[in-house]
């Protein structure tokens, strides 16, 4: 066991997390980069196959109770038949020389300090961390196991399991990570904003000093600047030229600092009242109102600001390199009238906008439902209306590379039949469904009604993607 570790019980900030129940299938590495990273350095202290795959396959099983994060440690009993075992993960606890390094080092980086003080913990830290000499993951000789099993095996799947549960904390809360290392969440921002506010004072004495960066303590410049100033020439003033020069007369200054003199006085002259309303427009007698020229009474005009809002969000999101390379083309004639069927609030014109999804579909030869299209847009915009309709053939090393994470995404006794069409992942007797899309994004399909329609958010990952399908499937209609 690690010596290095922290008291176990009673230790500051410890926190007890529930048990996870059975969970069949979904990425057993984390969804989050977090997990992912934690996954990794475990992985890369015990890389021996077989028994990770052990561990992943006990950590579904349900068979973990209550996991207590505390510095030092991650404690849980595990559960075979009637047999319980105390199973236990140890890391050292960093000490308060290394969290100084820390704060100091987020300091020097003004993006990464903001997203801490707003309670986002960036997974570039982990990088971070590491160049402070304070690594937040552990290392070869910082993780250690021990468990009541006695399995001739170290570490055993008791162990390993703790360890893949872990990761799925960390995708819930990645702050336990620091408190493992010694540090509640509250602490490390405590440590970060005194470090801010010393810098602050810092800086502000600095000024009121008159201490330049550079200058000596006793206010004095260095001695380069010195012989400079000594070696450089006396320049020479032509009193003529000062004498055809008017000096401008300057008005003293103001002691609030906020009004000029020559504009006082008209500050100080009250408001002039405005001019009345004119009367409204009476309606002609006789006149009778005309109905709307599309039939429907619904003012277009907040539609057409909203869009023209959404539209101006895009354009300046790619000016700011927030967005793509290439700024968002505006919708075709064919995606607009299938995005206003998607959104419109009207439901006149939303069954008036249907008619002319279904006649603009049938002159495409399209087969889909409008249901199904307005589905697909309202999941991902434009790129989700062109994974319902035009499939295509990805790269076969970009299949390759699909087809192994989305194994890892099934346990070993549940990995169903994976049939691949074009850009299209099929689980063979799960009704389930994952389409790779041209922008490099996973979008979840689920059969119904003898059509594919679409479920969830598209991802980056496919395994995460088809975890998000399996939960769906896992969660019980409301009634």
């Amino acid at each position: 066991m690690n010596d290095a570790a922290a008291p176990s019980a009673g230790s500051a900030g410890e926190r007890t997390l529930p048990a996870f129940p059975v969970r069949r299938g979904g990425a057993t590495r984390g969804r989050t980069a977090w997990a992912r990273v934690w996954t990794a350095a475990v992985e890369d202290v015990w890389p021996e196959e077989e028994p990770l795959r052990r561990g992943r396959s006990f950590a579904r099983s349900g068979r973990l109770g209550p996991v207590t994060v505390a510095p030092g440690r991650v404690r849980a009993e595990s559960y075979a038949g009637d047999a319980a075992y105390a199973t236990e993960l140890t890391v050292p606890v960093l000490d308060d020389a290394a969290w100084d390094r820390f704060s100091e080092h987020l300091a020097d980086r003004p993006e990464s300090a903001a997203a801490l003080l707003e309670g986002t913990l960036p997974a570039e830290l982990a990088e971070e961390a590491g160049e402070a000499g304070m690594p937040l993951l552990p290392g070869h000789g910082d993780l250690d196991a021990d468990c009541g099993c006695d399995a001739p095996e170290h570490p055993c799947a008791h162990a390993l399991a703790l360890a893949v549960q872990t990761a799925w904390l960390l995708d819930d809360d990645p702050w336990l990570l620091a408190l493992l290392r010694g540090r509640t969440r509250e602490a490390v921002l405590d440590d970060l904003k005194s470090e801010l506010m010393l810098r602050a004072m810092t800086e502000v004495t600095g000024e009121d000093d008159g201490t330049a960066p550079g200058a000596e303590a006793d206010g004095t410049a260095p001695e380069e600047e010195v012989e400079e100033e000594e070696e450089a020439a006396p320049q020479e003033v032509d009193d003529e030229a000062e004498e055809d020069v008017e000096p401008v007369p300057l008005d003293p200054p103001e002691p609030d600092g906020r009004v000029p003199r020559s504009n006082r006085d008209a500050y100080a002259r009250p408001p002039a009242a405005l001019p009345p309303l004119p009367p409204v427009p009476r309606r002609q007698a006789g006149a009778e109102e005309e109905p709307p020229a599309t039939g429907i009474e619904a003012d277009p005009l907040d539609r057409l600001v909203a869009d023209a809002a959404v539209r101006a969000r895009e354009l300046l999101a790619h000016l700011h390199g927030a967005g793509p390379e290439d700024p968002p083309p505006p919708p075709d004639p064919w995606q607009d009238t299938v995005r206003l069927a998607a959104t419109h609030p009207d439901p006149r014109a939303r069954e008036r906008l249907r008619q002319a999804v279904t006649e603009r579909a049938a002159e495409r030869g399209a087969g889909h439902d409008v249901d199904q299209l307005a589905e697909a847009w309202r999941t991902a915009g434009a790129a989700g209306l062109d994974v319902l309709e035009r499939p295509w053939t990805p790269a076969p090393a970009a299949t390759a590379r699909a087809r192994t994470a989305l194994a890892e995404a099934w346990s070993p006794d549940e990995e169903p039949r994976l049939t691949v069409e074009e850009n299209r992942f099929t689980f063979g007797g799960r009704g389930l469904q994952l389409r790779l899309g041209r922008d490099g994004r996973w979008y979840g399909y689920r059969r119904r009604d003898g059509a594919w329609w679409p479920s969830g958010e598209p991802s980056t990952d496919p395994a995460a993607a088809t975890a998000e399908l399996l939960a769906a499937e896992e969660t019980p209609p409301q009634p």
